[in-house]
């Protein structure tokens, strides 16, 4: 039964009463430790169509950083958590998931704040505060450190988490994500890449991109997604999931806060401070991961990255490949990922 989309959260420390906080799927059971502060909605009342997808895969909600947080969880062994971009949610790894179960380990798909099965909370979309957030889930897996992979704004938070707590990162796996210092160079130097960010500054208006995001069923996103990819697109299903994603109630608001904060902040000293706090090298070995043919993030803004790394550093530029790699060429990254976990246990 799809959730209610207007129902109360819950006071903080109450258990969950959602018959959906704790299910079975896939042979295993999910748990729920849900003490967030906002809202977290999953579905659509409309089509019943739901974040916590059926699979081989366990659904769980988990407390960290005063948010309660939506996992998939598939596999035991070491942890391998995973953080999706925009516009997507945890399903997005699916294909990663299962190849790092097969191969030993224990991994994680986090729903970001403000998305997917995650609490849309009123504030806390900076970067630091999404860093701890991600740092704060490994801790409450009950794991001291855990191999990190994020895409988009996950990977974004990647390379923050491991600049801000170092010691919980075992190795870093960033795709289609620059270094925030690059980024900001990019944005405020090339125009190319201001060109191609130009969703992003279309953000900073008020409510109107929320509003045209979610239109005509968020048909906006499967736009975006069409032309954001290489020759290997994503299927009709991936599509309209994303797309049921983003129309799930606060979604468009909350996903795009984070733009907000990139944009606004450049001038202002939280921005200046965040920047000058990037300079710290990432100590984690960090594998880079970009689609050659990505029109969103230029592959010469991502490239460089290695400057800020002290610690193996690999980059593989993939041919034809666009915005979503874990997507457009799923085994190949999926190789990618496994052997680097591998060569780089603690």
């Amino acid at each position: 039964m799809p959730l209610d989309q207007n129902a109360d959260p819950p006071a903080p420390g109450t258990p969950s009463t959602d018959p959906d906080s704790t299910q079975r799927v896939g042979g295993s059971t999910g748990t729920s430790a849900g003490t967030g502060t906002g809202v977290a909605p999953r579905a659509l009342r409309s089509t019943g169509w739901n974040v916590r997808m059926p699979g081989p895969w366990t659904h769980r909600d988990l407390a960290a950083n005063g948010a309660r947080f939506h996992i998939a969880e598939q596999g035991s062994g070491p942890l391998v958590l995973l953080v999706h971009g925009w516009p997507q949610y945890w399903w997005a790894w699916r294909h990663q998931m299962a190849a790092l179960a097969a191969a030993g380990y224990r991994a994680v798909a986090l729903d970001l704040r403000g998305m997917g099965g995650s609490d849309r909370t009123p504030r806390g979309y900076d970067p630091t505060n999404l860093a701890l957030d991600i740092t704060g889930v490994i801790r409450s897996l009950g794991e001291h450190s855990a191999h990190l992979v994020g895409h988009d704004t996950g990977g974004s938070l990647a390379w923050v988490a491991a600049v801000m707590r170092p010691s919980v990162i075992q190795s870093l796996t960033v795709v289609s994500a620059a270094h925030p210092r690059r980024l900001r160079r990019g944005l405020l130097q090339d125009r190319r890449q201001m060109a191609a960010f130009d969703h992003v500054l279309g953000f900073q208006r008020p409510w109107i991109p929320e509003r045209r995001l979610v239109a005509d069923d968020a048909a906006q996103i499967g736009g975006y997604l069409s032309t954001w990819t290489g020759p290997n697109g994503l299927d009709d299903e991936a599509i309209e999931n994303y797309r049921n994603a983003m129309r799930i109630p606060s979604t468009a608001h909350c996903s795009i806060e984070p733009y907000r904060w990139l944009v606004r902040s450049m001038a202002r000293p939280d921005g200046l401070q965040f920047v000058r706090r990037m300079k710290k090298p990432v100590t984690a070995p960090t594998l880079h991961i970009q689609g050659a043919a990505d029109p969103v993030l230029l592959s010469h803004t991502a490239l460089g990255a290695g400057g800020y790394v002290e610690a193996p550093y690999r980059w593989r530029l993939l041919p034809g490949v666009g915005h979503f790699p874990h997507e457009e060429a799923p085994e190949e990254l999926s190789t990618e990922l496994v052997n680097w976990v591998r060569e780089h246990k603690r």
